[in-house]
């Protein structure tokens, strides 16, 4: 039998609350995350690096299938970069929109008046492409399976999302559909699948949402309690 590796240690850092303590703490973190809105108008103000690696480094803290982390982040600031990104990006839009997404779909996207045009992949001081590692190497280049790898990332992903706006920042979820070209852009393994582009900076001062992405459902439609 092999020996196992496994060592527990004491659990760290742990803060115990109270209650009350707890309910308030969980009441002012919910009211903080009502203020997140996805945006598309982005401020030119730049965004020190700093807070970028932090959100990346808290979501990097997420779990993930047998703790194995099958993410990569790449931060991109340089704007020819970005140009190219856009401009690869705009190209796959134009397939979705002229019927590659199909009626249902592209119906769907009509309330949140998004089109084939993403200036915000320029416009935005930041892009953060997220990749999921389908497999991990050893450091001799022998392959290993990672395990829950959509689960993972889309955790890490939602945690990202969360420290960008707790350090006062905007994002947006942008999905080009393929993505293939991104793995070349970013110098990132085959193995490596590009999920999505986040978009980040500084809301511009006339910046908008979609009225209909207020729209969230209440309680008891996303929780069910026995």
């Amino acid at each position: 039998m092999k020996p196992s590796s496994y060592t527990p240690i004491p659990l760290p850092d742990f803060q115990k609350m109270s209650d009350s303590a707890s309910q308030m703490a969980s009441k002012n973190f919910l009211e903080a995350m009502k203020t997140r809105h996805s945006i598309r108008h982005y401020d030119q103000r730049p965004v020190p690096r700093i807070l970028i690696e932090q959100a990346i480094a808290t979501a990097g803290r997420a779990p993930s299938g047998a703790n194995q982390q099958p993410w990569h982040f790449v931060a991109i600031q340089d704007k020819a970069m970005k140009a190219r990104i856009r401009t690869a990006a705009e190209a796959e839009e134009e397939a979705f929109y002229a019927g590659g997404g199909g009626d249902e779909w592209i119906g769907a996207l009509e309330p949140l008046g998004t089109t084939a045009h993403k200036p915000h992949l320029t416009d935005a001081p930041w892009l953060i492409v997220v990749f999921a590692q389908r497999y991990g190497l050893t450091p001799d280049n022998q392959r290993y399976k990672h395990y829950y790898v959509p689960e993972s990332v889309g955790i890490a992903t939602g945690i990202l999302i969360t420290a960008l706006h707790q350090a006062g920042l905007a994002s947006l979820v942008h999905t080009p559909n393929p993505m293939r070209f991104l793995n070349q852009m970013c110098a990132r393994p085959a193995h490596e699948k590009p999920m999505m582009i986040l978009p980040v900076g500084y809301p511009a001062e006339n910046a908008t949402i979609p009225q209909a992405s207020t729209q969230k459902k209440p309680l008891d439609m996303i929780m069910s309690c026995f």
